[in-house]
C-alpha cells in the first residue's frame, strides 16, 4: 500500500468539486514511481511546486508538504479520453458526470462526442478540462449543421470538431454523399471530423477515402455489417497510411467485437487512441468499474504492450486533439496533470454483443491518485 508522509493540510479523498472552492497550493513529492512522461518509461521520482512539475529526476530530497511512495506504481502524465459523453454537454439521456466518471480512472482531459447543449463557460466549471465534438444530423442523405453552428457559437475554441454518426440504424444515410458533406463543411471550418462506423451504410475502405489526416475514425473493432476486419482489415491499412486517428471507442462490450480487436491487435493495426465512450448507461455498471482504467486493462489482456497504452492515453491522444502543447506529457515546467495506478487485484468481465466473445480478469488498472492542476483531487 503506497504511504504517505509529511501532509501538512488535509488529504483529498474522492472526488473534491471545483465549484466554489479555493485549492490549497502545495508541494508535491512523488517518489520511486515508474514514470510515463507521454513518449517512455523511466524510475524517476517528481516534484510539483506552486502547481507546476519542477523535477523529474531519481532522488529527489526538495522539502514537500505532500509525500506519495508510489513504489510499484504507474506514475503517468494525466490520462486524455478521445470519446466521452458528458452530463450537460451531450443529451441527456447519454450525459454522465464529468467529474465522477472521469477523475477517478486518472483521465484529467475529454473530449466531450456529442455536443449538442451547454456552452464554454459551463465546460470550465469542472475539475476535467474539456473539448467538444459537435453531432452533425443526416437527414434524407444529406447533414444538416444547424447544431453545430450554435455550438460553433456557445464554445468557441473548444469545440474542435464534428460527429457524424454514419450509422444507418440511427440515421437516414444512404451513401457516401453524408460523409463528403461533413468533410467540406470542416474543411471550410478548420474543424475535425470524427465517425461513429458501426453499422455503415457503406465499406470502411470508403470512409478511410474520404477522411483528411488527423480525421477520426471511432468503434473501427465493432461486428456490425461493413466490419474494418473485411479484406484483412484493408480500412484500418488505409486510413493508418493517411494518418486518420484510429480512435477505439471501447464502449464496453456495446460497439466492440473482442474477438475482431484481437486480430488487428495481431496484425499490428492498434489504435492511436485509447477512449471510453462511457455514458450514464455505462459508468461503473459494465461488466466491473466501467472507466479509462478497464479499457486499458482489456488492451494488455489482447495483447497491447504497456508502452503503447500509456501512449494512446496522453501523447498520442493530445495529438489527436491538437492539445499537445497543453496536455499528455510529464515534462519540468508543465503545469501538473498526473495520474498514478497500481496494476493490480479488480476484477472486471465483459463478454461482447457482436459475437459474444468474452474477456475477464481477476486483475486490471486501478488509479490510487489523480492530481488535476497541480493539486490532488482523487486518492484511492
Amino acid at each position: 500500500m503506497a504511504k504517505i508522509s509529511n501532509l501538512k493540510s488535509p488529504a483529498i479523498a474522492g472526488v473534491v468539486k471545483k465549484r466554489n472552492v479555493k485549492e490549497d497550493v502545495m508541494n508535491i513529492l512523488i517518489k520511486n514511481g515508474k514514470v510515463w512522461n507521454g513518449e517512455r518509461f523511466l524510475f524517476s521520482d517528481v516534484f510539483i511546486r506552486d502547481k507546476k512539475i519542477e523535477k523529474v529526476e531519481p532522488q529527489i530530497t526538495s522539502d514537500a508538504d505532500f509525500v506519495y511512495d508510489a513504489t510499484g506504481e504507474i506514475v503517468s502524465a494525466g490520462l486524455i479520453d478521445m470519446h466521452t459523453h458528458l452530463s450537460g454537454i451531450s443529451c441527456e439521456s447519454f450525459g454522465t458526470d464529468p467529474d465522477l466518471s472521469c477523475i477517478p480512472f486518472g483521465v484529467c482531459y475529454a473530449m466531450d462526442c456529442g455536443a449538442a447543449f451547454g456552452n464554454k463557460e459551463f465546460a470550465q466549471n469542472f475539475i476535467l478540462k474539456t473539448k467538444v465534438f459537435s453531432p452533425v444530423a443526416i437527414k434524407n442523405n444529406h447533414i444538416s449543421t444547424e447544431t453545430v453552428r450554435k455550438m460553433m457559437n456557445e464554445y468557441g475554441e473548444k469545440l474542435i470538431g464534428i460527429k457524424v454518426c454514419f450509422d444507418d440504424s440511427q440515421c437516414d444515410a444512404r451513401g457516401v454523399t453524408p460523409l463528403l458533406e461533413a468533410r467540406d463543411f470542416a474543411s471550410a471550418n478548420n474543424l475535425k471530423i470524427m465517425v461513429h462506423c458501426t453499422s455503415s451504410p457503406v465499406k470502411m475502405t470508403e470512409i478511410a477515402k474520404v477522411l483528411r489526416k488527423g480525421d477520426i475514425i471511432t468503434h473501427p473493432y465493432h461486428g456490425g455489417k461493413n466490419s474494418s476486419s473485411d479484406n484483412n482489415f484493408e480500412a484500418l491499412k488505409i486510413a493508418k497510411e493517411k494518418g486518420i486517428i484510429i480512435d477505439s471507442g471501447l464502449a464496453g462490450h456495446v460497439h466492440t467485437d473482442f474477438g475482431i480487436l484481437k486480430k488487428a491487435l495481431n496484425l499490428g493495426l492498434i489504435p492511436d487512441t485509447i477512449s471510453t465512450d462511457i455514458t450514464c448507461k455505462s459508468a461503473y455498471v459494465r461488466g466491473g468499474k466501467y472507466g479509462m482504467t478497464m479499457c486499458m486493462s482489456i488492451f494488455k489482456d489482447l495483447g497491447m504492450n504497456e508502452e503503447d497504452i500509456f501512449r494512446s492515453v496522453t501523447s498520442g491522444a493530445a495529438k489527436a486533439a491538437c492539445i499537445e502543447n497543453e496536455a499528455g506529457y510529464l515534462l519540468p515546467g508543465r503545469l501538473a496533470d498526473i495520474s498514478v495506478f497500481k496494476y493490480d487485484n479488480e476484477k472486471y468481465d465483459l463478454t461482447d454483443n457482436w459475437s459474444h466473445q468474452r474477456v475477464f480478469s481477476d486483475k486490471s488498472y486501478k488509479c490510487t491518485m489523480t492530481i488535476c492542476n497541480g493539486a490532488v483531487v482523487y486518492r484511492r
